[in-house]
């Protein structure tokens, strides 16, 4: 095989591996109708998010990437520059200065934590890791002067490992006595709007509280590769327009078709729950060719 014939199948490896992404609680504010449609004509050539450790100068370093199955197990790390120091000075998004998701490679445990940050650089939180196994650590931020960054590192947990399939896809999660409703279909390469109902009991709930700056905080995951999906709130707080409820609506960019995992953080009575659904989102139809004609 010939260089060239080298550097293309590297490419088209690459190319399968990163499609694009979805992050997590993007900027809240009602967001135009042209901007979802500009990124849905712009969101396949998107790079994802949270396949690498490093991006943009900026890298993502875990003290101890390996640890013992604990139910409080102390995880500490820093964000490094291009030149190897430690970032001390962050742009707050979403009501914190950074978002940290860990979730066991087969998604069976999941956690949405906000670090404390001391003054060398190191961030450090608390992390239930009582179930064994491979964990993806995602550090969602932005650091003051640039862009926001989802970073990811990988995190092993000695223990016994329990691996689990994945859960079959399904409209609805129960938390407790809350039912949440997924009503709405995802298209891949565009930006797909999505709903998500929450009642008690049978009965919607209409006052629910803000969390993070919004009524609901969606993590989209893509099963393949865990890859960090960009999800988009519609609405704000406080504009006498969006509802505390029983709807909590979303535009999700999914890059291909396959399984994702959502995770959705709503607060109610002072608490926060997750619901967990499986999506199963299905290739996009390819329209048929026109057959030519002569003069046309």
């Amino acid at each position: 095989m010939n260089a060239a014939s080298k550097f293309a199948g590297f490419t088209l490896g690459l190319a399968a591996v990163f499609g694009i992404a979805l992050a997590v609680g993007a900027a809240l504010g009602p967001e135009p109708a042209e901007g979802h449609a500009a990124m849905a004509e712009s969101g396949a050539d998107e790079l994802p998010t949270g396949l690498m450790a490093s991006e943009n100068g900026y890298t993502l370093r875990l003290d101890t990437p390996q640890t013992t199955a604990a139910a409080n197990v102390a995880l500490r790390f820093r964000i490094l520059n291009r030149d190897g120091a430690p970032v001390t000075s962050y742009v707050r998004n979403h009501e914190k200065d950074l978002h940290l998701i860990v979730v066991r490679r087969d998604m069976a445990a999941f956690q949405h934590v906000h670090p404390v940050l001391d003054q060398a650089g190191t961030w450090s939180v608390p992390l239930d890791l009582t179930r064994a196994g491979d964990y993806r650590v995602f550090a969602d931020f932005i650091p003051d002067g640039g862009k926001n960054l989802t970073l990811g590192a990988d995190l092993r947990v000695a223990g016994n490992y329990d691996a689990q399939a994945l859960p079959a896809p399904s409209a609805t999660a129960q938390v407790g006595a809350y039912t949440v409703a997924l009503n709405g279909t995802v298209t891949p390469g565009q930006a797909s709007k999505v709903v998500l109902s929450v009642s008690r009991d049978g009965t919607p709930v209409t006052d629910l509280q803000p969390y993070l700056g919004a009524y609901g905080h969606l993590v989209a995951l893509r099963a393949a590769d865990l890859a960090y999906l960009h999800v988009h709130p519609e609405g704000s707080l406080g504009d006498g327009v969006t509802p505390a409820g029983p709807g909590i609506t979303f535009y999700v960019d999914a890059p291909s078709a396959g399984d994702y995992r959502l995770f959705l953080d709503f607060q109610h009575e002072g608490v926060v729950r997750t619901a967990e659904f499986t999506l199963s989102v299905a290739s996009a139809p390819i329209p048929a060719a026109k057959p030519a004609g002569h003069g046309h």
